[in-house]
């Protein structure tokens, strides 16, 4: 069964001067001749993305879309019109985002965070900026310290709002914060705590605990062999300095330092780390 706004593994049923017919139970869809990879014969099977062109034509296209049916993604306005906004999503026939999904209006050349869905009435895909409707805590599908991706949503007081897995919010404090954000950037992260009392979730950026460490432990290694063994930093270098160069927390920093001298891997000088001679 096809499904629109997805990808499809869909098998080549008869070819024609503009292109390939795919099987799609009827008398199947175009695959425009700009689109088929060289070397297609009849019987083949190609992952297509599928969606409605301009004529309300299904069709299909092996052009990567910047997000499918489902997804919360940050998508540029190209026109609008007082039906609604067209958003740029990497295909010939841009996302339209009716009036009525919008939470502002929008303005050309904006950049806006959006849910796209498939419409019950019309079949065809739009997104809409209500994204909350989408999202929801009352049963969670996440535990704690488990790696999860996150999606900048929102500012408040005490940091941001993300969206865990494009399901559940969670706030990623100020405190946790080590680098420029926006709403709409995408990042990996973990969950901090749950709190059971009303599903409300603290997250981190990066991984957690000794995986965050091993990980770490591998960069500086690496930074210390790049530059001949050693590196002006220790733990009474400023946090910012410790960003700037590493891309890692002081504490993170700490605890990775702390692990690699542990391991026999680095001396700690009072100016700087040493790398060991294995």
């Amino acid at each position: 069964m096809i499904q629109v706004g997805q990808y499809n593994l869909l098998k080549v049923i008869r070819m024609v001067e503009f292109g390939v017919y795919l099987d799609d139970g009827a008398d199947g869809i175009l695959l425009p001749k700009r689109f088929v990879p060289a070397g297609v014969k009849q019987g083949d099977e190609l992952k297509v993305f599928l969606y409605h062109d301009s004529e309300d034509r299904m069709i299909a296209t092996t052009q990567t879309p910047k997000g499918v049916v489902g997804d919360i993604v940050k998508l540029n306005a190209v026109s609008v019109t007082p039906m609604g906004a067209f958003l740029d999503w990497g295909l010939m026939k841009d996302l339209f985002v009716p009036a009525s999904q919008q939470l502002h209006k929008m303005l050309p050349h904006g950049s806006y965070l959006v849910k796209i869905y498939l419409d019950e009435q019309t079949g065809r895909v739009a997104a809409t900026e209500k994204i909350d409707t989408f999202l929801s805590n009352e049963i969670l599908t996440v535990k704690e310290l488990e790696e999860v991706n996150l999606t900048v949503y929102r500012r408040t007081d005490i940091g941001y709002v993300v969206i865990i897995n494009q399901q559940h919010t969670g706030v990623l404090h100020f405190n946790e914060i080590y680098r420029e954000i926006t709403s709409g950037d995408v990042f990996k992260g973990f969950i901090k705590k749950i709190y059971p009392r009303d599903n409300k979730i603290d997250v981190a950026a990066g991984k957690s605990g000794y995986k965050r460490v091993e990980d770490e432990g591998d960069k500086i290694i690496r930074l210390l062999k790049e530059n001949d063994g050693y590196l002006p930093y220790s733990d009474k270098s400023s946090p910012d300095d410790i960003y700037s160069f590493f891309q890692m927390s002081k504490k993170t920093f700490k605890m990775t330092l702390g692990n690699l001298y542990k391991n026999r891997l680095i001396a700690l000088e009072k100016t700087g780390i040493q790398l060991l001679e294995k």
